[in-house]
């Protein structure tokens, strides 16, 4: 893509961040939004139309929609159930962890909407041959004859994608909507779905139950096997070996291992304890005889202690009493005085005998204790010895009970949890509650005018974005003086109105007009194009005839010639030439005549038709332009031309169709390409534009020609300053 030569003009635009030659007013993002509006101001009609064909269609749609009724039932979904039989018979307490409650609210959602939960709801309404349901589904009834299969898959499908689910964020209340024609069709539908959800919820937890018993059950059998194998064989080898077991300690599960269930060792530890009981009872008894035999007998507090030797005691004394008594007025022979003496000789008689009797029980005592401990040591060894040949038969019968005790503890658990899970099947509650049932809707949901206009109207917004921008791509119209960057690629050098009164070149002549001014900006921007300011050779050109090319031409040419430089402008459209017509001059001779080498450069060929301003036509119309324009008499030509004027430019025949015009660019210093406003080419833009690059020229830029900034639709006149600067008149001065 060819691009300005560097200039100070350029290098200032280029520190702006803007294009050569590209007007500034305002940032990108401005100018942007002006573009956009221009666009929409010039598809106004498309876009009214496309706007109205589809608020249109929304509203027959509407008219023509059956009315649907959408119910609305509300179901609450909580993280755990309640427990009924406590933690460990709950199997379904902990539902959720307090880390996954999104999870497991979107879990819940697709159980939701699963085909299991619409065949419930299905079952439970009997909707397989309810022709009310196909009615509210706007279905047809499906043939008798059809398969059952098939009917009971469509019509689960009808009841699952009627369905529509909603859980709104922060809250566990989903929302289960069902759309139908028939308003207590759609609440039916929907009360079903919240009660058939709760209850899929309840049966899945029976169901995982019913496989936790099963499993259960299973074990429970196998280790029951295993529990009545192990004691047989631990009986049968307590028979072969002769060990005799207490049964009641077998029983209480403490036995078996360690021996102390053996009868051999329970006699054991009997006669040992007894013989322990038989030995501390005869110490005591010994120590009492020892006590008793070291004092007098009627010392003894044992003697003492006896009833019989207390009441021997007191009639002794009562005896004595009366004997001090008698003796205080009889005499020792009196005879009352005998008979109490004899008296209490009798009682002495009585307490000495008793008192050997207290002492011989006391001995007797401690003798009897003394043999039965003797006797119970002697059985106590003989056990001891049976028990340590029994404890070497029991090696083999501690792990046969060993591992009967262990069968038994796992059967006893899996028992237990069997028991357990029998007791839990089908009475937890379920962690699902409806909060809302739904009601029989009184009016449709749908269609909804409001709604249907407003996506008609967003639709058909889009639908004239696309083709607003569809059409602006595939157009390579040039309306704005914007597009000449977008589409061309290439800076825009200027951009010059359309004439007022059909006749530029009248308007040229007054410097006041706004052609004139356009192309005094023009020459501005021609001045400072090249790295040495104003190029030598200037060729014009356009893509077709009738573009503005000749003006543009005439009126560079007469810009610089009244700056006081010397121009000399050429005909070079050789086929279609116009300069003589501009001017007034004969065409009788001209740059055919100098090709053909028929005339030299002279007087006779140029015409001065201004200061500075010298004009060469193109003389008679050759046969074969090409030829002549890509000799080398025209580059010689241009070389005496260079060399004599300060700049020479040549008006050259259009780019498409011809050769001409990409020839002479390749021999020009630079190249101003012109273009037409508003002016639809098809294409034909483009590929002018491809040809003339293929010369690689150094293409200056274009201007914008016959452009009507009203007709822009972005008012264009303000930001090129048409409608700002105005000359006033003499009466307006006075004024």
């Amino acid at each position: 893509m060819a691009t300005l030569p560097d200039s100070p003009l350029n290098a200032a635009r280029a520190d702006f961040g803007m294009p050569p030659g590209y007007p500034t007013a305002g940032t990108n993002i401005s100018a942007f939004i002006r573009y956009g509006l221009s666009l929409v101001r010039r598809n106004i009609i498309p876009i009214a139309l496309i706007l109205a064909a589809a608020v249109a269609a929304a509203v027959v749609l509407t008219m023509l929609d059956t009315p649907r009724y959408t119910a609305t039932t509300t179901v609450q979904i909580n993280d755990q159930s309640d427990k009924v039989l406590g933690d460990d018979m709950d199997t379904e307490a902990n539902v959720n962890a307090g880390w996954d409650v999104e999870r497991f609210l979107n879990t819940q959602l697709e159980v939701l909407r699963s085909r299991e939960v619409a065949e419930r709801v299905a079952n439970e309404l009997n909707l397989f041959e309810d022709p009310a349901f196909f009615a509210a589904m706007e279905v047809p009834v499906p043939d008798g004859a059809a398969d059952a299969t098939l009917r009971r898959e469509a019509v689960v499908g009808l009841v699952q994608g009627s369905i529509g689910v909603d859980l709104p964020r922060e809250t566990r209340v989903v929302r289960i909507s069902v759309t139908s024609a028939n308003p207590e069709m759609s609440a039916r539908i929907a009360n079903g779905f919240a009660d058939q959800f709760i209850q899929s919820s309840l049966q899945r937890r029976y169901d995982s139950s019913s496989y936790a018993r099963k499993f259960i059950a299973d074990q429970l059998a196998q280790s029951r096997g295993q529990l009545e194998a192990s004691e047989r064989e631990l009986n049968a080898y307590a028979r072969q070996a002769g060990l005799l077991r207490n049964r009641g300690a077998q029983e209480e599960g403490n036995s078996s291992v360690n021996g102390s269930g053996s009868v051999t060792i329970a006699s054991l530890d009997q006669l040992n304890e007894a013989a322990n009981q038989a030995s501390a009872t005869r110490i005591q008894a010994e120590a009492r005889w020892r006590a008793e035999e070291a004092q007098a007998p009627l010392s003894s507090p044992t003697v003492l202690a006896n009833p019989t030797v207390q009441q021997l005691m007191t009639d002794r004394a009562r005896v004595d009493a009366k004997i001090q008594t008698l003796r205080a007025r009889y005499l020792d022979d009196y005879p009352e005085i005998v008979q109490l003496e004899a008296e209490r000789t009798s009682i002495n008689q009585q307490l000495q005998s008793v008192a050997r009797s207290v002492r011989d029980g006391i001995r007797s005592e401690y003798l009897g204790a003394q043999t039965a401990e003797r006797r119970l040591r002697d059985q106590v060894g003989t056990l001891q010895g049976e028990t340590l040949a029994e404890q070497d038969r029991s090696v083999r019968y501690n792990t046969l009970a060993r591992e009967a005790d262990t069968n038994r503890s796992i059967y006893d658990g899996l028992l237990q949890r069997y028991r357990e899970l029998n007791a839990s099947a089908g009475i937890s509650t379920s962690n699902l509650s409806i909060v809302d049932k739904a009601q029989v809707p009184r009016s449709p949901s749908s269609p909804n005018l409001i709604k249907n206009l407003m996506i008609a109207i967003l639709l058909g917004l889009m639908a004239a974005a696309a083709f607003i921008l569809l059409r602006d791509q595939l157009d390579d119209t040039i309306r704005v003086p914007e597009d000449v960057e977008a589409k061309m690629h290439m800076p825009l050098l200027g951009v010059v109105p359309t004439s007022q009164d059909d006749n530029p070149t009248n308007e040229l002549l007054d410097p006041k007009s706004p052609m004139s001014e356009a192309y005094n900006s023009l020459r501005g921007a021609l001045m400072y194009s090249t790295a040495n300011g104003l190029p030598r050779i200037l060729q014009v050109t356009s893509s077709q005839p009738g573009e503005g090319k000749s003006t543009s031409s005439n009126a560079i040419a007469r810009g610089f010639a009244r700056m006081g430089k010397r121009v000399v402008l050429i005909d070079a459209d050789l086929r279609r030439p116009s300069e003589h017509k501009h001017h007034n001059l004969p065409n009788d001779r001209g740059l055919s005549d100098l090709l053909t080498g028929a005339r030299e450069l002279d007087a006779t060929i140029m015409h001065e038709v201004a200061p500075n301003l010298y004009v060469i036509t193109s003389g008679p119309i050759p046969p074969s332009p090409t030829e002549l324009l890509s000799g080398p008499r025209f580059a010689h030509l241009l070389e005496q031309l260079s060399a004599q004027f300060d700049c020479v430019v040549i008006d050259s025949p259009p780019v498409l169709g011809l050769a001409d015009a990409p020839v002479m660019s390749a021999l020009a210093d630079g190249v101003v390409f012109v273009v037409e406003a508003s002016r639809s080419r098809s294409g034909m833009l483009k590929t002018a534009v491809r040809r003339l690059r293929a010369m690689n020229p150094v293409i200056l830029g274009a201007v914008l020609t016959k452009f009507d900034p009203a007709a822009g639709a972005n008012r264009y006149s303000e930001y090129y300053g048409y409608e700002y600067y105005r000359y006033s008149n003499a009466d307006d001065a006075k004024a």
